[in-house]
């Protein structure tokens, strides 16, 4: 075991890590300054977990009855050794149903490095014929380190192309599906295809036979009946490629942390609760739809500017409590060097409001 393999195990305890997923991917790099995820996530620490014992439970995700449905709905849809699910993919791309599509399914075994080389050998493996191969093993680079995905997906070969295929149970309804669940589709699948590219590559054939448009496949209005539609993920894929290449190294993060950090779930939560305050966070609001810590770090930051958000946090640059916001724009104190251009806009912004209401009387 390696130093630093060493120390991430030391800060989750004496329990197995969590693995990354597509999601946890999306929301570091949707976030990439916060060394505190990074710091959990790559010691794979149980999030969840680790914020019902500090009392503050995460309040998102699907409840059993969504994961029962859209397992049913799922299995549906890959029966047959995936016939429906070709047809479905083929006629969304505009091309014949092939017949005789091999079914590859790469899950099952619990070594990974054996999984991850069976994925690599058939993905990789000469032939352009129609073929699905599903819950293959990924690699991606994060933070310095290889993380395994382990996707709940099909990879679709058709016309000598991969396309990533998508099964969630959010329903198209009359031809729209919720924006925001689109959207979260969309960059967990650039994930996904960039891994599948990074793959691809390194076994010396071109990363571009991996499609950037992902076939998402949904149950149409309110019945299980599949439809598939075409998700266009460039955008998402330029944002993932800069946002990991901007992330830090995990040993670099780990530098900054107290050489006593812990978030082993057996400690007492005033503990864990002292240890997380010791690393720093960098909350939003937009973190409360993507991490299990969101609702601990809200309230540590409730007397900051970051509690208002990105934007009200960068044209604040400078001034992080919420009380040197007021006395910045009251006059009541002088600006750092630093501050001088967010002071400026405050007292003009406070004169604006007493003209306004010296105008407007309640």
């Amino acid at each position: 075991m390696t130093d630093t393999a060493h120390r991430l195990a030391e800060i989750r305890g004496g329990v197995p890590p969590r693995r990354h997923n597509a999601r946890t991917i999306a929301a570091l790099t949707g976030n990439p300054g916060c060394t505190r995820r990074a710091v959990l996530d790559g010691a794979g620490v149980d999030k969840p977990k680790l914020a019902e014992r500090i009392g503050f439970p995460a309040r998102f995700g699907q409840s059993r009855f969504a994961i029962t449905r859209g397992n049913a709905f799922e299995a549906q849809v890959k029966a047959d050794g995936g016939a429906e699910l070709l047809r479905l993919v083929a006629e969304r791309l505009g091309v014949p149903v092939p017949a005789g599509a091999s079914w590859t399914d790469l899950g099952g075994a619990d070594d990974l490095p054996d999984r991850q080389e069976r994925s690599r050998a058939v993905l990789t493996a000469a032939g352009d014929g129609a073929a699905l191969f599903d819950h293959p093993l990924l690699g991606l680079a994060v933070a310095g380190r290889r993380v395994y995905l382990e996707p709940d997906l099909v990879a679709a070969r058709l016309g000598g192309r991969f396309h990533v295929v998508e099964i969630k149970s959010f329903p198209v309804i009359d031809g729209q599906a919720d924006p925001a669940k689109v959207s979260a589709a969309a960059i967990q699948s650039a994930v996904y295809v960039l891994a599948l590219r990074e793959l691809l590559a390194a076994e010396g054939r071109d990363p571009d036979l991996v499609s950037p448009e992902v076939v998402l496949v949904c149950p149409r209005d309110f019945a299980n009946r599949p439809v598939a539609s075409l998700v266009d993920v460039r955008r998402q894929l330029l944002v993932l490629r800069r946002q990991l290449d901007r992330m830090a190294r995990i040993d670099d993060l780990l530098a900054s942390v107290p050489a006593d950090f812990t978030a082993d779930l057996a400690a007492d939560p005033a503990t864990l609760t002292a240890a997380l305050s010791t690393v720093a966070a960098r909350y939003a609001p937009e973190c409360l739809a993507a991490c299990e810590l969101a609702y601990f770090c809200r309230h540590e930051a409730r007397d900051q500017t970051a509690a208002l958000g990105r934007p009200v946090r960068e044209a604040l640059g400078g001034v992080a409590e919420v009380d040197e916001v007021l006395a910045l724009a009251a006059g009541e104190r002088a600006p750092e060097p630093e501050q001088a251009e967010a002071a400026a806009l405050l007292r003009a912004a406070a004169r604006l409001r007493a003209d306004a209401l010296a105008g407007h009387p309640a």
